[in-house]
């Protein structure tokens, strides 16, 4: 089984009193149904699962329902003789964006408190905007991505110790030995062949076999442009469409989405696919990096989301489409290739799995950089460049962003295969694998004084 970071999220819940009920959103097979009902079987004698998809789809015993009362009744008609009570019973409602409603009424089945509940939801953000009445403070949402870096590593047989001894030598901006160096960015290279989809990871430990797990990227990129029908019939096609775009979109220099190429129609701004840029990013199937006016800390006060990059959710589906079974494409050392979007994208994948908002900054005289992400404990910007090649140290507009006096950097990143940490005035260079270690800070209490 694979572990995952989100199981002390789980266990935390399900050993506490909390007033909200814990609702795991992300996009559709990245595992929040697998463990969540791994973690619920471990605290509760009576585990009742619904899938109100599948329901929706077939019998629709759940539609329509508007009281506790009413939910009820039909629950003793699906799990009766489960129905314990809330020490010894969980109810995991799955897929609840199914029936919009029953996201209102969980604040009533909270507030009657008769069983432990747990939701998952793949669409949680536009069925929000759908629904009348909000649940209010009654739900406590928490985001789940595919599996990151360092859950790839635990995958692969990769200690906590050594996880550990890494996150040292990255706090104090050192390298690796050479030989550690050389097995992180082997595997490394093997995530973005593979990716973070769990079916995908389970495919890869078990077989080995790029065909393999190929064929589960087929399987849910195809599910990904299949589920926008289900949800939105009106734009499904301009949905799809602007999801094919992704990849060659993050060809083009700029890398931002063309709206004129959508429907191949002059004068299409980004306020005409409001609806549909929605969809894919609050469905967890795309990242969205937005663009600032104005690259000083905090970033929000200055984001724009007109000229808009999107990244697929995961790099394996990438290297997929672009490369298909040429494994060597990734993991050779070969120049002749640009690899720039899909380090892009798994810097991408990483910083959002870490908690992350992405913004990007681009100025024909002022400089221009990948990411920017807030420095909460500098009060200032991290500007982070992405390089797949070995020119690395070739940065003319970083050099020259970083340097703007009103912007008051203090510290910058360049990414890439490259093993030592050095730091050469504001930039410091990492190796790619190192981004695995950057979380916005969180401490834990904070006292005012």
């Amino acid at each position: 089984m694979l572990k995952r970071k989100i199981q002390k999220v789980l266990h935390d819940y399900f050993s506490s009193e909390s007033s909200k009920v814990l609702l795991l959103d992300g996009a559709r097979q990245i595992g929040k149904s697998f463990i969540i009902r791994y973690e619920a079987k471990k605290f509760f004698k009576n585990y009742i699962e619904i899938n109100f998809l599948e329901d929706k789809n077939g019998e629709k015993l759940f539609a329509g329902i508007s009281t506790v009362k009413d939910f009820y009744l039909k629950l003793s008609v699906f799990a009766g003789g489960k129905m314990g009570d809330k020490k010894n019973t969980i109810v995991f409602l799955d897929e609840i964006q199914s029936y919009p409603e029953l996201l209102t009424l969980l604040k009533f089945l909270k507030d009657d408190d008769r069983f432990t509940y747990i939701a998952s939801s793949s669409l949680l953000g536009v069925t929000l905007n759908k629904t009348l009445s909000k649940p209010g403070g009654r739900i406590q949402k928490v985001k789940m991505h595919p599996l990151d870096f360092e859950e790839f590593l635990w995958a692969n047989g990769v200690g906590e110790d050594v996880v550990a001894h890494m996150k040292v030598q990255y706090s104090k901006e050192e390298s690796l030995d050479e030989g550690l160096h050389k097995k992180m960015l082997d595997l490394f290279k093997k995530y973005m062949l593979i990716g973070g989809l769990p079916d995908a990871v389970n495919a890869f430990i078990a077989t080995n076999n790029i065909v393999e797990v190929r064929a589960i990227h087929d399987e849910i990129y195809e599910l990904y442009k299949g589920d926008a029908s289900q949800y939105d019939d009106e734009n499904s096609l301009k949905i799809k469409r602007i999801y094919e775009m992704i990849p060659s979109n993050m060809e083009n220099k700029k890398k931002r989405l063309r709206y004129s190429e959508i429907e191949n129609r002059k004068g299409k701004r980004s306020s005409d696919y409001e609806a549909e840029l929605e969809y894919l990013v609050s469905s967890g199937i795309s990242l969205e990096v937005l663009s600032v006016s104005n690259p000083k800390f905090p970033l929000r006060e200055s984001e724009q989301k007109t000229l808009i990059k999107l990244y697929l959710n995961d790099v394996g589906l990438l290297t997929n489409l672009l490369y298909r079974y040429n494994i060597n494409a990734v993991l050779s050392a070969d120049n002749s290739i640009n690899l720039g979007a899909v380090y892009e994208t798994v810097v991408a994948q990483e910083l959002v799995a870490h908690g992350y908002a992405l913004r990007y900054y681009d100025n024909k005289t002022k400089g221009e950089v990948d990411f920017l992400v807030d420095d909460y404990d500098a009060l200032s910007v991290l500007p982070i460049e992405v390089k797949s090649g070995k020119d690395f140290r070739r940065h003319r507009a970083l050099d020259k962003f970083v340097n703007i006096d009103d912007y008051h950097i203090k510290s910058a990143i360049v990414f890439s295969n490259d093993g030592s940490v050095e730091r050469n005035g504001k930039v410091v260079y990492m190796p790619i694998y190192y981004a695995m270690f950057m979380v916005p800070s969180t401490p834990e209490s904070f006292l005012i004084p």
